[in-house]
């Protein structure tokens, strides 16, 4: 199976001014775990995750206040939509990072997570065995 396969196409994308809370209230209401930052000042393409946000927030910050732009990672690991699925699951591994950004000639295709990767390989659900 490959990442377009299991990626996501709707990408929640914010911008490097919007507030962290900002940030967090729009993957919360869309229930996302990451966001795409496009910050055309700061070469291109970021992502902002639930764990930045948390580390921030941890730190003692103001989320009103923090911008997106100062917790963006933009040594982002890109993914291919033809890489497999072990391949994206590989360079999270080795990353120790749960989102890939898609790109597809150059542009952003998609968002594939851990998540996405774990639906494609398990079952459906099915009741937990009795012990």
């Amino acid at each position: 199976m490959l990442v377009r396969d299991a990626m996501s196409t709707v990408i929640l994308t914010v911008g490097p001014a919007h507030t962290l809370r900002q940030a967090a209230a729009l993957m919360s209401a869309r229930r996302v775990g990451a966001a795409v930052v496009l910050d055309p000042d700061a070469g291109g393409i970021g992502i902002l995750t639930e764990r930045d946000v948390l580390n921030s927030v941890g730190l003692g910050q103001n989320p009103d206040t923090e911008r997106t732009h100062a917790h963006t990672t933009t040594d982002v690991v890109f993914a291919a939509p033809t890489w497999t699925l072990q391949e994206a699951a590989r360079a999270m591994a080795h990353g120790g990072f749960r989102h890939l950004v898609v790109l597809d000639r150059g542009e952003v295709a998609g968002i594939v997570s851990v998540r996405d990767v774990i639906r494609c390989w398990a079952p459906a659900r099915e009741p937990a065995p009795v012990p």
